[in-house]
């Protein structure tokens, strides 16, 4: 969970998450574990209480127990490199550290993300719409970005995620590699679209968006306002791990339906965790959506994926860390996204 800020010359690791404020990972394993049934009995919820005292005392996580609890124990597939860059304005006297996330295979394609956010404050944790992507890129949205760069030639058109968090690394791959007019890259946080906002203008200013146009904004799935104002607009949608909030899975359905065009197409990563992916194919094919899913759909991802279940058996669970692609679309599927 720690993150060096050394700040020393540029150096290459593995993909890793983004934030620091270990908080927002307590937000996450709560949200996120407690549909994946991993959390039980009561050293876990001891743990927690545990991870929040450390957390609002400002201090790290050292504790194993505490450790255990977390769903970031699995953080990366590996399929983007992280190098650090050395700020070239000395005078820059902000927190900001940028790094570029480089695709692994196909290394022609790299994105500048912001690796500090800054803190997240306890009425930001209790009263913001859903905090969980404000934290890191998780690996769903990993896999989504990698994959975008593999079918970069499926996309058209205008193309939007929903639920990007602080990065919408998904939708940036595909403003950068992909022959498209528009990318609208959104979340329903309005801190994680403040750093969106600051990618975008980076990377624009880096030269990474060609002709396409590249915007962001707040979208909420549950806000009419929000939706009325993009709709029938988009023929791609996609989001990662958004499944996992009960109490937004129909908006989200919803919101697809109204975004897409009738001819479009959204592709949706995100793991079981426990009844969570039924339960929204379920209410997908109720809204009269042709519904895909696919589990072996990337061979880099399904090698990692396998070599996971041999030898990381402590930190890889599959119900949680292995994103499905689930597509769906208002008509019969012409082309599979797997070929």
């Amino acid at each position: 969970m720690d993150r060096d800020s050394s700040g020393a010359a540029e150096r290459t690791e593995p993909a890793s998450p983004l934030g620091k404020n270990i908080h927002e990972d307590t937000r996450a394993a709560d949200s996120r574990a407690s549909r994946s049934g991993t959390c039980r009995n009561t050293d876990v919820a001891r743990a927690r209480w545990t991870l929040l005292r450390q957390v609002l005392r400002q201090k790290q996580v050292e504790s194993p127990e505490v450790k255990q609890v977390s769903v970031r124990r699995f953080a990366t597939f590996d399929l983007f490199s992280r190098k650090r860059l050395v700020a070239r304005d000395h005078s820059d006297t902000s927190d900001d550290q940028w790094v570029e996330y480089r695709s692994v295979y196909f290394p022609e394609y790299s994105a500048l993300l912001r690796d500090n956010m800054g803190p997240l404050r306890v009425n930001e944790v209790l009263n913001s719409f859903d905090n969980t992507g404000n934290v890191c890129v998780w690996p769903s949205e990993e896999v989504m970005a990698h994959y975008c760069l593999q079918k970069r030639h499926m996309f058209k058109g205008a193309v939007c995620e929903l639920g990007g968090g602080m990065t919408c690394l998904g939708g940036l791959m595909v403003a950068i590699c992909a022959d498209v007019t528009e990318v609208l890259l959104s979340d329903g946080n309005e801190k994680s679209i403040q750093n969106v906002r600051g990618l975008v203008e980076k990377n624009r200013q880096a030269g990474k968006f060609g002709s396409t146009y590249v915007s962001s904004r707040v979208v909420r799935w549950d806000c009419e306002m929000d939706i009325s104002a993009l709709e029938g607009h988009f023929d791609f949608i996609m989001c990662a791990d958004c499944l996992f909030l009960d109490q937004y899975r129909a908006s989200l359905v919803d919101a697809i339906r109204r975004l897409l065009q009738p001819s479009g197409m959204a592709l949706v990563f995100a793991p079981q965790r426990g009844e969570t992916l039924r339960l929204f194919c379920q209410l997908a094919q109720q809204a009269g959506f042709c519904i895909s899913q696919h589990h072996q759909y990337d061979a880099q991802v399904w090698d990692v994926h396998l070599k996971m279940l041999r030898e990381g058996k402590e930190v890889y669970d599959e119900n949680i860390h292995y994103p499905h692609l689930i597509t769906l679309t208002k008509g019969p599927q012409p082309v599979s996204p797997t070929q």
